[in-house]
């Protein structure tokens, strides 16, 4: 089921579960339609935002200013744009 992106404008738009305080920063697989990603970072301050939008750099090979959050800042629910090349790396880890 590949209803946890959509392409717009030749963006990428991912939806997350994000789980914070997690013991390590990981992709968990899907839940509810979404990407559903553990963070090893506190919910307090972004910082868990700033660890998700880390990790998603470092596993898709960008920087991470290629990377916007554009909604859910301060909910377990996010919306985040990355570039197309992400999306063949992000399934290849949900199998």
């Amino acid at each position: 089921m590949d209803n946890w992106y959509r392409i717009k404008d030749d963006a990428l738009l991912i939806d997350i579960k994000a789980v914070p305080g997690s013991s390590k920063t990981e992709i968990a697989g899907l839940a509810e339609n979404r990407l559903r990603i553990k963070i090893a970072a506190a919910p307090e301050d972004g910082k868990a935002n700033t660890e998700l939008i880390a990790f998603l750099a470092k596993k898709v090979g960008c920087s991470k200013s290629r990377i916007q959050l554009i909604s859910g800042e301060k909910s377990r629910l996010k919306t985040l744009s990355l570039p197309m090349e992400a999306l063949e790396v992000l399934r290849s880890f949900i199998g």
